[in-house]
């Protein structure tokens, strides 16, 4: 029994990846998730209120400053009014409109219309790591069931590994430490059992804090991580294009170097003087009252000092502008060239597992447990196939997330270098193996704000 279910196990494997490769499905419960997370999500519904904020100010910056009214008195002597009997007393009513010189109100207007579209790019990226979360976190979630349900599998085969040593030792066939060994390997995966336990609550945990949900709430997942496509690898220059094309920062860049041009063009406008027009009527009570209409012109006599040195601060912060979206373009095209190369090979790896590894890694074992229970190989040697077996299958487990996490960054458009692969799936391990402890950093790290348009400081991995 216990040989037939590696080798069913194994090719079940093999067959299962080949079809996969070819009829990729939808995870209905992660599109949910989705749903929930981008619906519950106070990150997202900040940015989306920093986007209204942002709109509310367009036409703020382009009106006119608001008119003044100005009351007063003007009297002939001190000890009585005179106004109607003296010709000089009346009281004045005025109002004056400060007024900008043409061009300036549009400029502010467009700069101002900019800032809404970069708000509009930090909320993309606010949905984009939302995004990524909630995958990391449910690809975390898989991986530790995957891991749970590959040690229900151990257990079973110990627990068979035990019965054979068990009927050889009260044969006299076998010393007893074989029998005790058998059962230290069982003891050994209560531990283990306790540990993945825990994990598995920190994932769920995780995702429900991501869809505003109570932490301890279930959460399906039919799928198992064994059986999640292999991701797509475009060719490097389609990927390139389609990272650029998607990815907020490079629009925040573009955005700021035009917005950048907007602030020199209103610099150098600001050289010009804005001016205002006040009106006044002066009633003089009996006699026919007087009126005056006057303009005010400013005076830029300091515009060496302030308005030159305005528009070579803008033109500075333009060539700044300039300057970081190529070294944003740059990393960029780094970090997609990287994820594309390591996830082609992991694609490689995956598949050599299904159709190589893992089916020989089954008959291997099944070699050795056939000439152990014949008694023409020492028990260590059974011991040494059994935890050969399990640890590819979790190196397995392992690759799949790795190849996952970098498909997930790809489509992050993440600007963070790729973890290296020595991470994860390393080999049977007691509780959580480490390509796990890296799904769970980056499923619960907080988004850095994208505000800085040339920052390569955001992604997923």
């Amino acid at each position: 029994m216990i040989l037939r279910s590696f080798v069913v196990t194994a090719f079940a494997v093999a067959i299962a990846g080949s079809a996969r490769a070819q009829v990729p499905a939808q995870d209905a419960a992660l599109t949910r998730l989705l749903a929930e997370a981008a619906a519950a999500s106070p990150e997202v519904a900040q940015a989306h209120a920093s986007v209204e904020a942002e709109r509310a100010r367009v036409s703020q910056a382009g009106a006119l400053p608001d008119p003044s009214l100005s009351l007063g008195i003007q009297n002939d002597g001190f000890r009585r009014i005179n106004i109607g009997t003296m010709d000089t007393s009346f009281f004045n009513i005025g109002i004056t409109q400060p007024l900008f010189w043409p061009g300036k109100r549009g400029l502010r207007e467009q700069v101002a219309s900019l800032e809404v579209r970069r708000a509009d790019a930090r909320l993309g990226r606010a949905e984009l790591d939302l995004e990524g979360r909630v995958r990391r976190a449910y690809l975390g979630l898989l991986l530790v069931r995957g891991q749970v349900e590959l040690l229900t599998e151990q257990e079973t085969l110990w627990t068979q590994a035990e019965q054979t040593a068990r009927s050889r030792y009260e044969a006299g066939q076998v010393p007893q430490s074989d029998l005790l060994r058998a059962q230290l390997e069982r003891a050994r995966l209560q531990q283990r059992k306790w540990a993945q336990d825990s994990e598995v609550a920190v994932r769920l945990a995780e995702l429900n804090r991501l869809r505003a949900r109570p932490l301890e709430e279930p959460v399906p997942t039919p799928t198992r991580l064994a059986d999640v496509p292999d991701p797509v690898v475009l060719p490097e220059v389609e990927a390139e294009k389609d990272a650029e094309a998607r990815s907020p920062e490079v629009l925040l860049s573009s955005l700021g170097i035009e917005q950048s041009g907007r602030r020199v063009e209103l610099a150098q406008k600001e050289k010009l003087p804005d001016f205002a027009v006040s009106a006044a009527i002066m009633p003089r009570g009996g006699l026919e009252p007087m009126w005056s209409l006057g303009l005010t012109v400013g005076l830029p006599i300091f515009s060496g000092r302030k308005q030159n040195r305005a528009v070579d601060e803008n033109q500075q912060l333009r060539i700044g502008e300039q300057q970081g979206g190529e070294a944003l373009l740059q990393i960029l095209r780094l970090r997609t060239r990287e994820r594309v190369s390591t996830l082609a090979a992991l694609n490689r790896s995956n598949q050599h597992y299904r159709s190589q590894i893992l089916v020989l890694s089954a008959a291997a074992t099944r070699s050795t447990l056939t000439q152990y229970e014949v008694g023409r190989l020492p028990f260590a040697a059974e011991l040494e196939a059994l935890s050969g077996y399990v640890a590819d299958r979790t190196s397995y487990l392992g690759s799949i997330a790795d190849a996952q996490l970098i498909a997930i960054a790809q489509q992050e458009v993440s600007l963070d270098p790729v973890a290296s692969l020595s991470a994860g799936g390393a080999g049977a391990m007691p509780g959580v193996s480490a390509t796990a402890a890296s799904t769970s950093a980056a499923a619960t790290a907080t988004p850095t704000s994208s505000a800085a348009a040339t920052s390569p400081s955001r992604g997923g991995m």
